[in-house]
């Protein structure tokens, strides 16, 4: 696959001309965005940046994070604060994102979005307020490991990062995840699923396929 160099500034503008464009697949008034990437990819920051251009073209969007949709800390760390598979299977609440962040954009529902779950740092429940998304409004919903839960995205983008990349970038304490990632990339192959692929391995000078 051929990727052309850009820069983020305007990668963050023609990625929100594109969604623009996008419609629910399931006739509904809210289109629902993937931005699919390992903690060190910084996908978040991604969807950020797009929300932002959204913002000035008068395009609504809410960005949501499944860093903020853990499970309890009793539940990740059941098997030990190490586990691989409990990383890649059972740290996020898939549960209350269907519940909370899908389910409220489902066709004839009210757009009222819960837009966190979890404080991982005090191990309780954020209770923030529910925020509603006006119909057209875009949902960008970024996180790692995301498109191997079947989350009905409209359109799917994935920040890849080199093994050697990944390893680089990821904090020494957190290299125990880099086992999910490799087993995300063989089950799933996120670079050839997803809509939109971004080369992120120099942070300064990204490279995508649009």
């Amino acid at each position: 696959m051929r990727l052309e160099a850009i820069t983020w500034e305007r990668l963050g503008d023609l990625l929100a001309e594109r969604l623009l464009d996008v419609e629910p697949g399931d006739g509904g008034a809210w289109p629902r965005v993937a931005f699919d990437g390992a903690p060190a990819a910084r996908p978040g920051d991604l969807a950020a940046r797009v929300s932002e251009a959204l913002r000035v073209r008068g395009r609504p969007s809410l960005v949501v994070g499944t860093e903020d949709f853990l499970r309890p800390a009793s539940l990740r760390f059941e098997h030990g604060r190490r586990d691989v598979d409990t990383y890649y299977d059972g740290w996020h609440d898939t549960g209350a994102l269907w519940r909370e962040v899908f389910g409220p954009l489902e066709p004839g529902a009210d757009g009222r979005v819960l837009p966190d779950l979890w404080d991982p740092a005090t191990d309780r429940a954020t209770r923030s307020p529910h925020v509603r998304l006006p119909p057209g409004g875009l949902l960008l919903l970024h996180g790692p490991l995301l498109l191997r839960h079947w989350f009905p995205f409209d359109l799917s983008v994935h920040v890849l990062l080199s093994p050697g990349a990944l390893r680089r970038r990821t904090p020494e304490a957190d290299h125990w995840t880099l086992p999910a990632f490799a087993r995300y990339e063989a089950e799933t192959d996120p670079a050839a699923t997803a809509d939109v692929l971004i080369r992120a391995d120099d942070p300064r000078h990204p490279a995508w396929n649009g």
